[in-house]
């Protein structure tokens, strides 16, 4: 009777991870959209709305759900993955100017917000989707980071929580291949980083799914812009 809150964005990987959390036996799922002023923040809590209601449909465990507005939290901070920053660099999702998408220690604020509410809500666990594929480029997503978390949080919270990272070793690949074999609705999500209304297939994150799901000998479901190498 396990119970978690969950870092949730709509996208790709917190969407597998909500899925595997089901999938384990949890039966208290607190979902946290996390609004940061993000330039694509608008369209992936309307996939998060989606998603919650699919699976709300369909999961036999109590799913909760709110959004934690953390825009004036980030203000002033360098990153082209917010409103203030610059444009979102297109390419290969391990090439040296996706680390212009780093946004400054952002799941360090993450996971002390969502410590305390799994604290005062008595959950033992808060996940996030953390993964291989983020380690080369988001010092925030490595394991170091994530142990160092994991300790922190449990001294913090009366050793009452941990972190949970349950793809921290996986590629993104094989996050997409548990995630099919869990009929996870990877159509519902939103990973493009881009403020457009349709992913744009061309910025790193774009370009890291469709190459996940390629590799899994499927194609990525979601409508991308035409002329890019999903559309």
């Amino acid at each position: 009777m396990h119970s978690a809150v969950l870092s949730f964005s709509g996208g790709l990987d917190s969407t597998t991870v909500l899925a595997w959390l089901i999938c384990n036996g949890f039966k208290n799922i607190h979902c946290v959209n996390f609004q940061y002023g993000s330039k694509h923040n608008v369209y992936e809590r309307q996939a998060a709305d989606a998603v919650l209601q699919h699976y709300t449909s369909v999961a036999s465990c109590k799913l909760s759900y709110e959004i934690v507005d953390l825009t004036g939290a980030f203000t002033g901070m360098e990153s082209s993955l917010l409103l203030s920053g610059g444009e979102i660099p297109e390419g290969h999702y391990e090439s040296a100017n996706m680390s212009q998408t780093v946004v400054p220690a952002r799941n360090l604020v993450f996971l002390s917000i969502l410590a305390g509410i799994a604290w005062s809500k008595k959950s033992e666990y808060v996940a996030i989707g953390i993964h291989h594929g983020d380690h080369a480029i988001y010092p925030d997503c490595r394991p170091d980071f994530y142990n160092a978390m994991d300790t922190a949080v449990y001294l913090g919270t009366d050793k009452n929580v941990h972190v949970l990272a349950p793809f921290l070793n996986n590629n993104k690949s094989q996050i997409v291949q548990f995630g099919i074999a869990n009929t996870v609705p990877y159509h519902l999500t939103r990973t493009c980083y881009k403020n457009q209304l349709k992913p744009c297939g061309k910025c790193g994150s774009c370009y890291e799914r469709i190459e996940a799901f390629r590799e899994n000998n499927i194609i990525d479901p979601v409508h991308y812009e035409e002329g890019t190498i999903n559309g």
